[in-house]
């Protein structure tokens, strides 16, 4: 069973740079790898998503423009460069990974395995 390992979260100011990275161990990711976020009290919402040739990239429009999704296969890792941070991108962020298609890569029911989170702290 894969397991998936979050890191590269922290504390930075607006208009800062972060870049997440998200290890799979114990076996490889499935067709697509997300990224997904939670702030408190708030749902978990999508963020970006690519499947295993990154061919096929979503967005979610808070991300779009700031945010970006990569994968490096032979890591085993998938990163999500965020630029020009905002503080209600204040959340805990998570790596999932699952099969899905089109608009259904949205939604986080359709990823089976998800790492512990890495949380983001942007101050205004």
């Amino acid at each position: 069973q894969v397991q998936l390992v979050e890191s590269g979260g922290g504390s930075v100011q607006a208009g800062d740079s972060l870049r997440l990275s998200c290890a799979a161990s114990g076996g490889t990711f499935n067709q697509y790898v997300g990224w997904f976020r939670q702030a408190p009290g708030k749902e978990r919402e999508f963020i970006a998503t690519t499947n295993w040739n990154s061919v096929y990239t979503y967005y979610a429009d808070s991300a779009k423009g700031r945010f970006t999704i990569s994968r490096d296969n032979a890591k085993n890792t998938v990163y999500l460069q965020m630029n020009s941070l905002k503080s209600e991108d204040t959340a805990k962020y998570y790596c999932a990974t699952g099969y899905c298609a089109n608009s259904g890569c949205f939604d986080k029911r359709r990823y089976d395995y998800w790492g512990q989170g890495t949380q983001v702290t942007v101050s205004s």
